[in-house]
């Protein structure tokens, strides 16, 4: 099962549910946003430092810029301190990046999260307990991952910050197009006679990256033998969008062919 999560997922502390899920093995692969991605790290280095705003929906212009101003960066209900979690990662990203660089290595955004979690330089600074981040239960697993538009995470503009200052180079991150070559070749390995099923939490890149993978690899390289998804969920606060994988197999299903997919809503 691949799960894809989008808005603040970690911010709400999704990972006191789906570390353990992680843990029992119930799933395979996961597909998020660079937000997701640092913030479940950020909930765990700096969770006592945070700060909540029930009534964040009646706050005015100046409320939200002294918010600014004392340096708490807000996501819906919860600000997150700029000092203790942006800040306290940048200083051990920039070495991991710098040190692969050196070496000549490059890696995903969620490798070398994996790799500063995995070298315990993190865990002087835990405020929970540990067994609730799920990135840690994903780095013990060296979980399979995409992390489609990371570039505008916080993480991804601080590591275009030393791309610009000449510190780091742009190569020396793996892009959303390698990210998509390498997914593609997952599936096609991991598929099956059945294929994967696809558990969508939110909207966005995170859900749209990788399902549209299925339609490339039928459409785009005519590999007709693969599989399609074979489920879909999602958990939403909007209309679900219509792209290329529900299309296809309506298609099929009216041509007659049986499709794995189940869409109630179109079928």
């Amino acid at each position: 099962m691949l799960v894809s999560l989008a808005g603040a997922m970690s911010t709400a502390e999704l990972g006191i549910s789906f570390a353990e899920m992680i843990r029992q093995g119930k799933v395979d692969i996961i597909s998020c946003t660079g937000a997701n991605l640092e913030e479940d790290i950020m909930n765990l280095v700096a969770h006592s430092y945070y700060k909540r705003i029930p009534n964040y929906r009646d706050l005015t212009p100046q409320d939200e810029w002294d918010l600014l101003g004392n340096h708490l960066n807000r996501v819906t209900d919860t600000c997150i301190p700029e000092e203790e979690a942006f800040r306290r990662l940048q200083e051990h990203l920039f070495k991991v990046w710098k040190d692969a660089e050196d070496k000549g290595e490059r890696l995903f955004p969620h490798e070398f999260m994996f790799r500063m979690i995995n070298s315990g330089v993190l865990k002087q600074y835990y405020e929970i307990d540990p067994t609730n981040s799920w990135m840690i239960a994903a780095a013990e697993r060296n979980m399979p991952m995409v992390v489609p538009g990371w570039e505008d995470s916080t993480m991804g503009n601080i590591f275009a910050s030393y791309v610009l200052t000449g510190e780091l180079k742009a190569s020396t991150m793996k892009s959303g197009i390698e990210y998509m070559v390498w997914l593609a070749d997952w599936y096609t390995n991991n598929a099956g006679e059945h294929g994967i099923g696809f558990f969508q939490i939110g909207g966005g890149i995170a859900g749209d990256f990788p399902i549209c993978v299925v339609p490339m690899l039928h459409q785009d390289l005519e590999r007709d033998g693969v599989p399609f998804w074979s489920y879909f969920c999602q958990i939403s606060d909007s209309t679900t969008s219509m792209d290329r994988t529900p299309v296809l197999c309506l298609m099929k299903k009216l041509r007659g062919e049986n499709s794995v997919l189940k869409l109630p809503s179109l079928l």
